[in-house]
């Protein structure tokens, strides 16, 4: 137990979300399913069963320090790495690595997003744990790869290779949010299996893949020796941090890397990163409309997805497949076939009319 570590990533905006994920609290700090716990409190629930508490660091932007440690008051404060400028999953996973390494240098660590839905808490624990097992053993960067149930264009892919374990096999390629008719080659073919964005490794195992792939990478961070874990650490990052490749992990490690396996899994796995997402995995009535928390009256309406505050009554009619969010100063009516210009929106919204709507 003492050598089994999770990093929860925590820094992200969360823009295809928008309006109810914004600059200044985004989703994962939302409480999306009306159960009193929000994405991050959740994903932290579901670790501490399995890591011990004093071994979960939670990796955010600056501008979540007091967001964390309100929705997660059991976390000590330098337990909550604190990024000055945000560039991508590479560099937050490097400071994470190192810093652990200078607290134990026999660390296994799961470094996880922290807005997934998992409907299956044990069989999901199962895979972690024999996850953390395998990279004790062996030197090898661990991704867990997800069944798939059907041709989904917004995930990416791991092509595996049917060799060794029964469930942890080697990695063969990466496919980066194919197109439909791939998407059904790769579902029909059983070879490849969706890229849940959990990784599993030793923290020896993954320094040397940073030194040896991302070399601009950890030469930053190997600056710093002797100084992670040390009242010196803070200052040493803002230096650094800004000067970092602005890269995510997958692209500039996992698609490199010679020794990635992948863990099949089956739990019932889902990214919310999409409004779409969140529809999916919501109850519905019977004309397909998602039963979200909140007042509201729906005639000739099907298929659509509604969030509004819990106090205001939203009432539609004749409407179908649409995203519709309401909050205090923005409301988005929005086909759930193209919530992809979502981000545009955004941009759009900031560009005319400032930071307030954003």
């Amino acid at each position: 137990m003492k050598d089994r570590y999770c990093v929860i990533m925590s820094g992200g905006i969360g823009s295809r979300f928008w309006p109810f994920s914004r600059t200044d609290r985004p989703k994962q700090f939302l409480d999306f399913f009306g159960t009193g716990r929000t994405l991050l409190q959740s994903t932290y629930d579901r670790f501490s069963r399995i890591i011990p508490p004093e071994n979960i660091f939670i990796s955010t932007n600056e501008l979540y320090a007091e967001l964390v440690s309100d929705q997660l008051p059991e976390v000590e404060e330098d337990h909550i790495l604190l990024e000055p400028q945000r560039r991508n999953t590479a560099p937050c996973i490097a400071w994470a690595a190192y810093h652990i390494q200078a607290l134990n240098p026999n660390a296994n660590i799961v470094v996880t997003p922290c807005d997934h839905l998992i409907l299956r808490e044990d069989t999901f624990a199962e895979s972690i744990l024999k996850g953390l097992d395998f990279v004790a053993e062996y030197p090898a960067l661990l991704t867990l790869g997800i069944k798939p149930n059907r041709p989904e264009t917004g995930y990416g892919y791991i092509q595996i290779d049917d060799d060794g374990d029964r469930d942890i096999k080697p990695a063969k390629t990466f496919t980066e949010k194919p197109n439909l008719e791939l998407a059904k080659v790769f579902l029909e073919s059983g070879e490849f299996f969706w890229n849940s964005g959990i990784f599993i490794w030793n923290v020896q195992s993954v320094i040397k893949a940073l030194q040896r792939h991302l070399p601009e990478l950890s030469n930053r961070f190997e600056a710093g020796a002797g100084i992670f874990g040390t009242p010196g650490e803070k200052d040493f990052i803002r230096e650094q941090f800004a000067a970092c490749p602005n890269i995510s992990i997958d692209f500039g490690l996992m698609e490199k890397a010679s020794n990635v396996f992948v863990l099949c899994s089956e739990f019932g796995w889902a990214d919310l990163g999409t409004w779409g997402s969140l529809y999916e995995f919501s109850p519905k009535d019977r004309s397909g409309n998602a039963e979200r928390p909140g007042k509201r009256l729906q005639y000739e309406c099907n298929d659509n997805i509604v969030a509004a505050p819990d106090e205001k009554l939203i009432v539609l009619q004749g409407l179908d497949d649409y995203i519709i969010a309401d909050t205090e100063n923005v409301l988005l009516i929005c086909k759930k076939s193209e919530e992809q210009r979502i981000r545009q929106f955004v941009t759009d919204a900031k560009v005319k009319f400032g930071n307030d709507y954003i």
